[in-house]
C-alpha cells in the first residue's frame, strides 16, 4: 500500500513539472521599451491631457470586469470613449495603447473610431496616465496573454482556478521615474516669411500661409501628414512655381505674393498671432500695413472630393476675396466638376479665448482672409491624431487641390478670365506643372519626425526640420525673415510639461495562486521523501518481497 502511495505521489509531481514546462514562456522575463505619454498642457486657463506618469500595476485586458489599480492594455481597435471612461470610473492605474507599425493595414472604420475617441479624450484633463507605444513582438505577446486570460471568464470556476495556479502568466508594468512632472514655458515658436515682389512697389499683397506643426494623443507620435503637412507641401510648391513667373519682368504680376509658415498652429495659432502683432504693432514698415487683398490659409488638403472655404464673414461682391473665390469655383467647375465646393460662414465668438481656423487671427485685425480645407467641421478629429500618417494622404487629390489653388491665383493676378475659360487657359502645365516626385519628397520629409510644438525647439532633428523649411524659403523667395517668439514665463500663452517619453519595464510574473501551488508541490515532495526515509526498512522489505514474487 505504501509503495502504491509513493508511486502515485511521484506521478503527480511529474505531471506538475510537465505542466510547468508546458507553460514556459519563450521570451525574456523582463523587457524594457520606450512609451510615449499622452499630451499634457495648459492653454487659455484650461488643462488638457493626463496629469500622471508613474505606473506600477499588473496588465489587464479591457475586457476584464475588474480594472481597479490595473494597467489596461489596448490595441487601436479596442480604444473607445466608452472603455476609456470605464477605466476612469474603475480607477484603473493606467491605460497602455499599442500602435500598429503599419497604419495602412488598419481598416478605415477602425481609424475613424480611434480618431473620434482620441479627440474626445484630449478635450479634458485626467489624472490617469495614458501611454502609447509602437507594437513589437514582446508587447503583442503580452497583449495576447492578457486577452486569453480575459477569455477564461467564460470557463468553469474549477478550470479558471487550475489555470491560474499552474499555467497563467501575469505581467507587471513599471514606470518608476520618481521625478515630479515639471512645467515647460520657455518654448520658442518660429514663423517664417518670404516675398515675391510685384511689378510695382505700391501694389496689393496676397498672403498664402499654413501652419507646420502637428498634434495628436502623444506628441512624440504626432506626424501630421494631412494636418498640416499637406498645406505646407502645397505652399512650398506654389512658392517654387510662382517664383518662375516672378523671375521675369514680362510675367511678373501687379501683386506682392507673401508666403508664411507659422508655428503654434495647433495651440490657438500662437505663431500667427505673434507674427501679425509684430508686423502691425511693432514694425514701421510691413506688407501687412499696406493694402492686403486677402489671406489664403491652407489646412488639411490631402484627401476628399470636397473643398470648403471657411470665412468669418461672407465676402462682399467686388472685393478681391470674392473675386478670387469665384475663380476657385470656375477652375473646379471647368476642370474638376466632381469636386464639391462650399462656403462655410462661422462668426468669431469674441467671448471664446481660442480660435478654430487660422484666418480668424487675421479677421480679428480686420484683414480679409479665409481657410481652404477638405474638412467642413473645424473640430474634426482628422485635424489632430497620431494616426494622421502618410497612409491618410492621397497624392492625386493633394496635387489636384494644389492645381486648383495655383490656377485660381493666376486667373486672379493676371486677370485671365476674359481670355477664355479656366479649362482653356492653363498656366501650370508642362515644366510649370506640380512635380509628383517633389511633392512626395516634401511629404515624406515633413512626416519623418513628429512636429509637435513642444519638440520643435528642443530636439536636433526637429530643429533641422525648421531650418530646412527656412532654406526652402531662401531658395525661391526674397526678403526671407525668421521670427522667433518667446513666451512670457510669468504669463505664458501655453504651458507644456516634460516626461513625454518614458522607459518602461515589463516583468513576467506568476500570480499569487501559483506560489501557493508550488509551495504545496514542494511540501508534498518533502513529505513523501520524509515518510520513505522514516520507514525505509518497511519499504525495503516490501520491495524485496515484490521482487521475489515476480521471479517465482
Amino acid at each position: 500500500m505504501l509503495l502504491k502511495d509513493v508511486t502515485v505521489g511521484a506521478v503527480l509531481l511529474l505531471l506538475c513539472v510537465q505542466s510547468l514546462h508546458g507553460s514556459a514562456l519563450p521570451a525574456v522575463s523582463s523587457y524594457e521599451f520606450t512609451a510615449y505619454r499622452m499630451q499634457q498642457y495648459n492653454l487659455a486657463q484650461r488643462k488638457h491631457g493626463c496629469r500622471g506618469a508613474i505606473v506600477v500595476a499588473e496588465a489587464r485586458s479591457a475586457d476584464e470586469p475588474v480594472l481597479t489599480r490595473r494597467c489596461v492594455i489596448m490595441k487601436v481597435q479596442d480604444f473607445t470613449t466608452e472603455k476609456y471612461l470605464e477605466a476612469q470610473r474603475q480607477n484603473a492605474a493606467a491605460i497602455f495603447i499599442l500602435l500598429p507599425k503599419n497604419i495602412s493595414s488598419v481598416p478605415h472604420e477602425t481609424i475613424q473610431s480611434f480618431m473620434v475617441s482620441e479627440s474626445e479624450t484630449l478635450l479634458k484633463e485626467t489624472p490617469l496616465p495614458v501611454y502609447v507605444a509602437p507594437e513589437d513582438e514582446q508587447l503583442l505577446y503580452m497583449y495576447d496573454e492578457v486577452k486569453q486570460a480575459a477569455a477564461t471568464r467564460t470557463l468553469s470556476i474549477f478550470i479558471r482556478v487550475l489555470r491560474s495556479m499552474i499555467t497563467a502568466t501575469a505581467f507587471q508594468i513599471l514606470v518608476s521615474n520618481n521625478a515630479p512632472i515639471k512645467p515647460i514655458s520657455d518654448n520658442t515658436i518660429v514663423t517664417l516669411e518670404g516675398v515675391l515682389p510685384g511689378a510695382l512697389e505700391d501694389v496689393p499683397t496676397i498672403v498664402v500661409t499654413a501652419h507646420y506643426d502637428s498634434y495628436g494623443l502623444a506628441p512624440w507620435l504626432s506626424y501630421g501628414a494631412d494636418s498640416n503637412g499637406s498645406g505646407v507641401t502645397i505652399l512650398l510648391e506654389l512658392a517654387r512655381l510662382f517664383q518662375k513667373l516672378y523671375s521675369s519682368p514680362r510675367t511678373r504680376p501687379p501683386y506682392h505674393l507673401m508666403f508664411s509658415l507659422t508655428g503654434g498652429g495647433k495651440y490657438n495659432f500662437l505663431g500667427t498671432k505673434r507674427w501679425i502683432e509684430e508686423n502691425l504693432d511693432h514694425a514701421e514698415s510691413s506688407l501687412l500695413h499696406d493694402n492686403v487683398a486677402f489671406v489664403l490659409c491652407l489646412d488639411t488638403l490631402a484627401d476628399g472630393d470636397e473643398l470648403y472655404m471657411h470665412v468669418s464673414r461672407p465676402p462682399k461682391p467686388e472685393t478681391p476675396m470674392h473675386s478670387f473665390i469665384q475663380h476657385l469655383e470656375e477652375v473646379v467647375a471647368s476642370r474638376f466638376p466632381w469636386v464639391k465646393m462650399s462656403l462655410v460662414h462661422k462668426k468669431i465668438n469674441l467671448v471664446e479665448s481660442t480660435v478654430t481656423w487660422e484666418h480668424e487671427r487675421y479677421s480679428l485685425r480686420r484683414i480679409p482672409g479665409f481657410t481652404l480645407s477638405h474638412l467642413e467641421d473645424p473640430k474634426s478629429e482628422l485635424r489632430g491624431s497620431i494616426l494622421d500618417t502618410m497612409s491618410q494622404v492621397d497624392f492625386r487629390k493633394l496635387k489636384r487641390n494644389g492645381i486648383i489653388i495655383a490656377e485660381a491665383l493666376a486667373l486672379y493676378m493676371y486677370n485671365l478670365s476674359d481670355k477664355g475659360s479656366p479649362k482653356d487657359v492653363q498656366v501650370f502645365r508642362g515644366q510649370m506643372d506640380f512635380q509628383d516626385s517633389r511633392m512626395s519628397s516634401l511629404m515624406h520629409f515633413l512626416t519623418s519626425v513628429p512636429r509637435a510644438t513642444q519638440l520643435l525647439d528642443k530636439e536636433p532633428g526637429h530643429i533641422l526640420l525648421v531650418n530646412s523649411l527656412e532654406h526652402e524659403f531662401k531658395r525661391y523667395l526674397q526678403q526671407v525673415h525668421r521670427h522667433t517668439f518667446r513666451q512670457d514665463k510669468r504669463d505664458p500663452d501655453v504651458t507644456f510639461f516634460d516626461q513625454m517619453n518614458q522607459p518602461i519595464v515589463m516583468y513576467r510574473v506568476k500570480p499569487a495562486a501559483f506560489d501557493l501551488f508550488l509551495g504545496g508541490c514542494i511540501a508534498a515532495y518533502l513529505g513523501i521523501v520524509y515518510y520513505a526515509v522514516q520507514n525505509f526498512s518497511y519499504v525495503y522489505t516490501k520491495l524485496k518481497e515484490a521482487a521475489k514474487s515476480k521471479l517465482q
